[in-house]
């Protein structure tokens, strides 16, 4: 029974499982985006997020904490760098893990897993175009008066139900 284990293990030892996520770290803040197991993308993200979460501010301290952990020089300045900048503003949240087919040769899930900020997809642009449409409401009591129905009436007519009478109609 494993009551209480919340670790996984992805059938390594503890040394072998450090190893296979500094790597996985560094390769993605290089990258930017790996494709790996889903599995091993889960558990990537609660090796990465804190280490993203240091490098927001960028002192000899957190550097060398980072540093213990990663072990690449090339990774670390580029964390500190590109990426502490680029996620200062952001409280969380740093990663997206994206599920794929499953790998052909062992049925495995795989995913891909990318960092939030630098995908030009889903970027800012993306994000200000879906914030301009407004949503309408099925409810009357919101809607605004058409001309012609003001013109013809004093009560309120909804937009909607007045275009379907002057479709009828005309």
């Amino acid at each position: 029974m494993r009551h209480g284990d919340k670790i996984k293990n992805l059938g390594r030892t503890h040394s072998h499982r450090a190893a296979l996520m500094s790597n996985l770290t560094c390769q993605l803040i290089e990258h930017k985006r790996i494709i790996t197991t889903l599995a091993k993308a889960k558990m990537l993200r609660v090796f990465a997020e804190p280490l993203i979460t240091r490098s927001k501010t960028d002192s000899t301290h957190n550097r060398r904490i980072v540093f213990a952990t990663l072990q690449d020089k090339k990774a670390i300045t580029e964390l500190f760098n590109v990426i502490g900048d680029r996620v200062a503003d952001r409280p969380g949240g740093y990663t997206r893990i994206i599920k794929l087919p499953r790998r052909m040769g062992d049925a495995a899930d795989m995913a891909m897993i990318e960092l939030v900020d630098f995908n030009e997809i889903y970027g800012k642009d993306v994000a200000e175009g879906a914030a301009k449409k407004t949503r309408r409401s099925r409810r009357s009591g919101g809607a605004k008066k058409s001309e012609n129905a003001a013109e013809a009436t004093t009560s309120e007519v909804p937009e909607a139900t007045t275009e379907a009478t002057e479709e009828n109609n005309g």
